[in-house]
């Protein structure tokens, strides 16, 4: 059951300039009074590799008889003697005041053991990197692994101590590696000349969840509490029930192959924002770009799901015949009554992937709001991956809501980004129902390929009929006031004609009484 991991327990280490920032993800330990019970902290220095790597090399335990000594030097407690530790690191002079980085591959260490090597060594932070050749994104959180080791923790480790994966492992050391750089050239055995570390807080961090069959991980706070709520009002009084036995593939509806229907008591709207979104929209898919690395013109529009009580969604795969998806983005808008967010509760709505990993055990993800689950529906090869299976488990008490983007392989047309949002702005990005009708006519009329190409086509063309229109319009009424203007003049002059007329005729009839 997921998610395992809490705000308080992420932290960030970043590095860079202000062009050019890179970042890596880690957990903090819970041991410690740095880093437990979510306290903040930053520290600003250079990363140091350990000598040995993982803190121990080929050392033993200091002997018993030199920690007692130790213990009588520092007239302390018996903690000592029972965090058994090899020692200071070689290259303790480096380490101090600088973050050391070590791996626990073959160190038969504890976590707390090797806080206390990076501690006596003067670090002023610990990055310790997961081995773990098979999972190499895997992250854990720290724990002492007995009463001892928490107690010598709380009254000695004040040093923030973070797990980071053999991925980010790896991506750090390599930070400043040019390709065909000689070995002894590299700086500081490729890593960054300064890094910052810090409490992650209410910032995107990730947790993996399956690398493989398929790649499923977690993005939390990927969206905010504003911006989920700012979701949630788009599309309200929009939502039309979920028919997925009747096709809409403009809006990723999409009939299964047994036309029974797998959205049961589901509600749905596609908010059609494209190149028109707001600031807010626009700002939520430039962290999506930035955090996942899709770009955000392969990113379809938000399609908001409403689920009430025992609402539910079968398993299914995501599927689409003209623009099938490589991954899926589903994003959890709000909190479940009975859930605490984070150690689960009793709304149900859990997501649910049954065939997930190579041991294929169901795995459940339960809603918390701002949390994003992502799954790849295609391999590392680009072929279908029928392990990326799913549904959405009935809810037992409350609404849930989900939003939902679909990620392409090549940027959509420009119809999709530009032409549907323009026509759905009037209904506050709801398609209008004629353009959803044309779309499945064209395609009954001429096939997938051609009836896509020439919907397209249309919407291309439909701003240059509206141009020839409005210019049509705009000539037609400046002809229409012209020629008002034309005879509303030559009235006024004919008008004035006679006026002037009259009045000859009137002087001549008082210039000859006159006479008279």
């Amino acid at each position: 059951v997921f998610p395992l991991r809490k705000n308080e327990e992420a932290a960030v280490v970043e590095w860079g300039n202000s062009a050019i920032i890179s970042a890596l993800d880690g957990v903090v330990a819970s041991f410690g009074p740095q880093t437990s019970l979510g306290a903040f902290f930053e520290v600003e220095t250079a990363p140091v590799l350990a000598s040995p790597l993982n803190g121990r090399g080929s050392k033993s335990n200091i002997p018993l008889q030199q920690q007692e000594e130790e213990k009588e030097k520092e007239e302390d407690t018996a903690a000592v003697v029972d965090i058994p530790y090899p020692g200071p690191l070689d290259n303790a002079n480096d380490v101090h005041g600088n973050m050391v980085v070590m791996t626990n591959e073959d160190s038969n260490m504890s976590a707390v053991a090797m806080a206390r090597v990076a501690k006596e060594s003067g670090a002023a932070a610990l990055m310790i990197v997961n081995i773990d050749p098979e999972n190499p994104d895997s992250i854990y959180t720290m724990q002492p692994e007995n009463e001892q080791e928490a107690k010598y923790a709380e009254e000695h480790i004040d040093i923030p101590v973070i797990m980071v994966s053999l991925s980010s492992g790896n991506l750090i050391t390599t930070a400043t590696y040019e390709e065909g750089m000689a070995e002894e050239d590299i700086p500081n055995n490729g890593m960054p000349e300064r890094v910052r570390l810090y409490a992650a807080g209410d910032r995107p961090f990730f947790e993996d969840v399956v690398s493989q069959d398929p790649v499923l991980y977690l993005i939390h706070n990927l969206l905010n509490q504003e911006e989920c709520e700012m979701l949630m009002n788009s599309a309200r009084d929009k939502f039309v029930s979920l028919d997925d036995t009747v096709s809409n593939l403009l809006e990723h509806v999409v009939v299964e192959k047994d036309k029974q229907p797998r959205a049961v008591g589901v509600e749905h709207v596609m908010l059609w924002k494209g190149q028109l979104d707001g600031h807010m929209g626009k700002q939520m898919d430039e962290r999506i770009e930035q955090v996942t690395g899709y770009p955000k013109d392969q990113l379809s529009d938000w399609q908001i799901l409403k689920y009430e009580q025992g609402s539910k969604y079968e398993l299914h795969y995501d599927y689409h015949p003209i623009y099938s998806p490589v991954a899926t983005i589903t994003v959890f808008l709000n909190q479940l009554s009975g859930s605490d967010g984070e150690s689960g509760g009793s709304g149900g709505g859990e997501m649910v992937y049954p065939k997930a990993g190579k041991d294929m055990k169901p795995i459940m993800i339960q809603p918390k709001s701002g949390l994003a689950v992502v799954h790849h529906n295609t391999d590392f090869e680009g072929h279908f991956d029928f392990a990326s299976l799913h549904g959405d488990l009935p809810v037992d008490g409350g609404v849930k809501f989900i939003a939902r983007k679909f990620v392409y392989a090549a940027p959509l047309p420009w119809s999709q980004r530009v032409i549907l949002p323009v026509l759905a702005f009037p209904m506050g990005g709801k398609l209008p129902r004629w353009v959803i009708s044309l779309h499945n006519y064209l395609l009954d009329a001429f096939g997938l390929e051609k009836g896509t190409v020439y919907f397209d086509q249309l919407c291309t063309l439909l701003p240059v009929l509206f141009m020839l229109g409005l210019a049509s319009v705009v000539a037609y009424i400046v002809k229409i006031k012209t020629m008002t203007m034309t005879t509303t003049t030559t009235e006024a002059v004919m008008m004035g004609s006679s006026k002037v007329e009259d009045a000859n005729k009137k002087n001549k009839k008082k210039k000859k009484g006159k006479s008279d």
